[in-house]
């Protein structure tokens, strides 16, 4: 679970941007979010609301039988079911109830989350609504020791996975096979069910994609599989290719070769205060040196409550790494002559100096 103290801290680091702004109040409606900052995970059939006040009072509405270890002053609780059938409008039960205490605070100037319950309040009071879901993003991006934690826990699970696969996959090998033993692997040593649906690549002799019905793997074929099991809320990310019949081809081995010549070079370079545009230009040039060819897509994402967030290593961006961010380094190489093509990818949390790959796995390919 989430430590309540690691809660309170980012609870103050919100607070401190609402004073900043001089808003009265935070409404915070996104389940992930409420967890986040008070280490209550609302059943995924009900709501749940988190009121961050401007003198740093804060209030939880919860479903009633929740559990009472939360980070937060005060919880009130409501009835997310009757004799067992979860009730419709949740969102709007919670809202009344957050409006209510905003009321009783005189709150004006309000910092919303996108969220249902954020959505219902709005639609109940007369007050000034500010978004704050960059803020949000943005003081997501530091990772505490808390949610590390969980993301290891994620990454074992992942790793099970990948221990699994190379054992599993063959020739004539169903990808809706593979999708369900890998799922069962991270279930069991998760512990209990994934927080969320199992997503990412299963498609093999193809750039990605979800398991096909009828479709099996096929000798000479590189199966790509990309797996992000989530716990408690926290994903991880990496991605391992296979030869199906583990006899890959001179291009296929110069082509993985290519890929994992370009983690060393990002673990060089990546460190507090470095440009991710320049990460990204570098393993485009050593594509472009060793294979002749450009980035398909972008060289990677931060990885947290979800599965793409800050920082971006992507051109389209300007992030600049900083220390407790936690990114993935994918690059890929796809065209015909691979039967489809490679992706490899780890993932990294950024340190003082430097960074710590976070899915030290094996990489090879046969």
């Amino acid at each position: 679970m989430l430590d309540p103290a690691h809660a309170r801290a980012r609870q103050q680091r919100l607070l401190a941007h609402l004073q900043t702004r001089r808003l009265d109040a935070a409404v915070i409606g996104w389940r992930w979010h409420v967890s986040y900052f008070t280490t209550h995970i609302p059943f995924w059939l009900q709501e749940a609301a988190l009121v961050l006040f401007a003198d740093g009072r804060t209030v939880l509405i919860a479903a009633k039988d929740s559990a009472v270890r939360f980070a937060t002053d005060d919880v009130l609780f409501y009835d997310a079911n009757w004799l067992g059938t979860q009730r419709e409008k949740q969102a709007a039960l919670v809202a009344e109830q957050v409006v209510v205490q905003l009321r009783q605070r005189g709150a004006r100037i309000i910092g919303t989350d996108s969220s249902a319950v954020s959505a219902a309040v709005a639609q109940r009071i007369d007050t000034l609504s500010a978004p704050i879901d960059d803020e949000l993003l943005r003081l997501r991006r530091r990772k505490d020791s808390d949610e590390i934690a969980l993301m290891r826990k994620a990454i074992s699970c992942c790793g099970a996975m990948y221990g699994h696969a190379r054992h599993l996959i063959e020739p004539g090998i169903p990808e809706l096979r593979v999708f369900g033993e890998l799922h069962a692997v991270a279930v069991d040593i998760a512990g209990e069910p994934l927080s969320a649906r199992l997503g990412n690549d299963f498609a093999c002799g193809a750039m990605g994609g979800p398991p096909r019905k009828a479709h099996a793997a096929e000798a000479g074929q590189i199966y790509i599989l990309d797996l992000g099991p989530a716990y408690r809320g926290y994903f991880s990310d990496a991605s391992r290719c296979f030869c199906v019949d583990r006899k890959p081809t001179d291009a296929q081995l110069h082509a993985w070769e290519t890929l994992l010549g370009i983690f060393p070079l990002i673990e060089r370079m990546a460190r507090p205060g470095v440009r991710c545009r320049d990460l990204f230009e570098a393993a485009e040039a050593h594509l472009r040196e060793a294979q002749g060819a450009s980035m398909a897509h972008h060289l990677g994402h931060g990885v947290g409550l979800t599965p793409h967030e800050f920082p971006h290593l992507n051109p389209r961006y300007d992030d600049v790494l900083a220390e407790w961010d936690v990114f993935t380094c994918e690059p890929g190489i796809y065209n015909a002559e691979l039967n489809a093509g490679l992706r490899l990818e780890n993932l990294y949390l950024v340190t003082a100096g430097g960074v710590e790959n976070m899915t030290p796995f094996p990489m090879e390919l046969a």
